[in-house]
């Protein structure tokens, strides 16, 4: 028996489902598929509303993904499975992007670094930075 019986095959149940940690690697939602694995195991991925426990939990066309990266919130509903990580064009047919838009570029900006630093004032000192970082939540 040799890959010839294996492609006569009928569609395993492997062929209808994918591991999450793949999935969001295969569109793209994080650079690499170990920073996909923490992102379920952080909890920040949730399968048709359930928090996803397991990098190996699978999904599967049809299913709806919460996903919170960064600040950002994405809902991603699953068109199809992934069998590489192409160009962004072709990770881009495996999902339908159900997120909300982002909030408009002046609500996005802080109102306090505004004020405390003029535009071209040169390089930030280590305290704006820190301050930068404490308004992102970093």
């Amino acid at each position: 028996m040799g890959r010839a019986d294996d492609e006569n095959d009928e569609i395993t149940p492997a062929a209808t489902s994918q591991r999450v940690d793949r999935w969001l690697w295969y569109v793209r939602i994080v650079k690499s598929r170990t920073l996909a694995a923490s992102l379920v195991s952080d909890g920040r991925v949730r399968i048709n509303r359930l928090k996803a426990e397991k990098p190996s939990q699978t999904v599967k066309p049809g299913d709806i993904l919460t996903i919170t990266v960064g600040p950002r919130l994405r809902i991603l509903k699953v068109a199809a499975l992934g069998l590489r990580r192409g160009p962004p064009s072709e990770a881009q047919t495996l999902y339908e992007d159900l997120s909300p838009p982002p909030p408009p570029r002046e609500e996005r900006t802080s109102p306090i670094l505004d004020e405390t630093r003029e535009a071209g004032s040169g390089r930030p000192t280590k305290r704006d930075r820190r301050q930068t970082d404490w308004l992102k939540g970093e």
